[in-house]
């Protein structure tokens, strides 16, 4: 019987509001693809101190807050260079900022702010385009 990796990962879609618009940053990974912040969950820590680590090391931002209740699972499996399999699940949180400026880690080559229509064509993954869809209907539920 062969045994998989697994990883679990914790992250959260970012927005902030540009007047009555909602803007959602999206980074570019050095592996060229476009995504949201998000990271391994390290010994000892909870989800959202995950995500709060995560979302300062990899934008520089520090005022956000969570929104809401919505936490979303999608999971998938990747190839490590080794040839090793994993199964990776990733758990997202809703995140709202007023901090517009980005200081990008080495783990990205570029951010952006987008709209929701603008985001959901520029992400890379049909997962990560599924998961904004679900935290977008959840914040015009939110906002009504």
């Amino acid at each position: 019987m062969i045994l998989m990796l697994s990883e679990k990962s914790c992250g959260a879609i970012i927005y902030l509001k540009n007047g009555s618009e909602r803007l959602y940053l999206l980074l570019k990974y050095t592996s060229g693809h476009w995504d949201f912040v998000k990271g391994n969950i390290e010994t000892d820590e909870a989800e959202k101190e995950t995500v709060v680590r995560e979302l300062r090391e990899e934008t520089g931002i520090i005022d956000a807050s969570f929104v809401g209740n919505f936490r979303e699972k999608i999971e998938y499996f990747y190839r490590r260079r080794q040839g090793e399999d994993v199964h990776k699940e990733v758990f997202f949180y809703i995140m709202k900022t007023c901090t517009e400026n980005i200081t990008l880690s080495f783990e990205h080559v570029d951010s952006i702010w987008l709209n929701y229509t603008q985001a959901i064509e520029k992400l890379t993954f049909k997962n990560a385009k599924d998961l904004l869809k679900k935290a977008n209907l959840f914040l015009n539920k939110l906002e009504k």
